[in-house]
């Protein structure tokens, strides 16, 4: 017969993915001609608790080169985006998001611009990344435990008469 014991530990009670693309509008001081490149960089996030959904804030930098004046001059222009998204993650069964839990965070697909356009004196563009949300809170799990003892193995020597005869006539003086 198996008795059982309850081990607290912390495991992850709670796990999701949200995907988001979002569209942004940047002025700028010239008529843009062209986009030459659209690249995202500074992606920074951390998640909290609220209620009962996880928020996770954070902010990332696009910088966008056009040229104008027909092809013959470019520049570059920058914006700093800050978001802050909620996720409706689901726990698993007995989990509770009011006891110590910690949120972790992962970038599943970082942010980058999937697509960029010209309106005049605007530039809009298409940003698209993927977050993954764990929940990580305290848990039980029963293990099954065997109350008979395992018998001791016997350890036997492995010298043999010779060995011993060898050691036996060492002299006191060996070490020099």
């Amino acid at each position: 017969m198996s008795v059982y014991k309850e081990i607290v530990t912390k495991a992850i009670i709670g796990k999701g993915k949200k995907y988001f693309k979002d569209n942004y509008k940047i002025d700028v001081e010239n008529i843009p001609t062209t986009i030459l490149g659209c690249w995202v960089i500074n992606h920074k996030f951390k998640g909290y608790k609220t209620n009962e959904k996880i928020g996770v804030s954070g902010s990332y930098d696009v910088n966008i080169w056009y040229s104008y004046d027909n092809d013959s001059k470019t520049t570059v222009v920058n914006k700093n985006i800050s978001y802050n998204d909620l996720f409706n993650v689901k726990l698993k069964e007995n989990a509770d998001l009011s006891n110590d839990t910690d949120i972790i965070v992962r970038t599943l697909k970082q942010p980058s611009c999937s697509g960029v356009n010209i309106d005049n004196k605007s530039i809009t563009f298409d940003i698209e990344k993927e977050l993954g949300v764990e929940i990580v809170g305290e848990t039980k799990v029963k293990i099954a435990i065997e109350e008979d003892e395992e018998p001791w193995d016997e350890i036997e020597d492995e010298l043999t008469e010779k060995d011993i005869e060898e050691i036996d006539n060492l002299k006191d003086d060996f070490i020099k």
